[in-house]
């Protein structure tokens, strides 16, 4: 029997997801580890940076899945992972990769976690956070300006061609399978406090 608790947490780019992990993660600290499915993007160290740059960035193909699963496995096993890190300006996997030690509170974050049969069935609490689009694009075009190093034309670019298209075949269907839905994700102070409550309640279950 696992001792740890697998908190999933979906939604559409820039909806607040991160917001809310941190929310968790701080809240139960030291006993929270943070797996980014956003890290699991597939190495492409066969392609050029512009073929790299014209890849779909937001199919649930662009994941390494099987190995998130396996790393997912060893964690809820007791073993320590070695987590890739992906380079989000060169459009690949970094060089070096993020050490993450299990714990009983394991959050998982993505946009498309909930779209993943595998993922979605790891999760014993499954969250999805949902904003309004307007909002959602005005926080990823800030993020990937000014955090990531993108030009304003690559980010709408990207957004028309590939993120709004596959929200709406992938990550808005995939709200269906949530166990709650939270608008405005960690500023939501009402559900953080409902989802503190459920996850202390839930830890002291599997230390029984």
């Amino acid at each position: 029997m696992s001792t740890s608790l697998v908190i999933g947490i979906a939604g559409g780019t820039g909806s607040g997801k991160t917001t809310l992990t941190r929310a968790i993660e701080s809240r139960f600290a030291p006993h929270a580890s943070v797996i980014f499915h956003d890290s699991y993007y597939k190495a492409h160290n066969d392609l050029s940076y512009e073929e790299r740059s014209q890849l779909n960035y937001d199919h649930p193909q662009s994941f390494d899945n099987d190995l998130l699963v396996d790393h997912l496995h060893s964690l809820l096993n007791g073993q320590a992972i070695e987590s890739p890190v992906y380079d989000y300006a060169n459009h690949n996997r970094a060089v070096e990769t993020q050490h993450i030690e299990p714990a009983p509170v394991l959050i998982l974050e993505g946009i498309l976690i909930f779209a993943e049969p595998r993922l979605c069935d790891l999760c014993d609490v499954k969250i999805f956070v949902d904003t309004d689009a307007d909002v959602r694009i005005l926080r990823r075009i800030k993020r990937d300006v000014v955090e990531r190093g993108r030009s304003l034309e690559s980010v709408e670019s990207q957004y028309l061609g590939t993120v709004k298209p596959m929200h709406e075949i992938y990550v808005e269907p995939s709200k269906r399978r949530a166990d709650l839905i939270v608008p405005e994700g960690g500023h939501n102070l009402v559900a953080l406090d409902m989802l503190f409550h459920r996850i202390d309640g839930e830890l002291k279950k599997l230390a029984q």
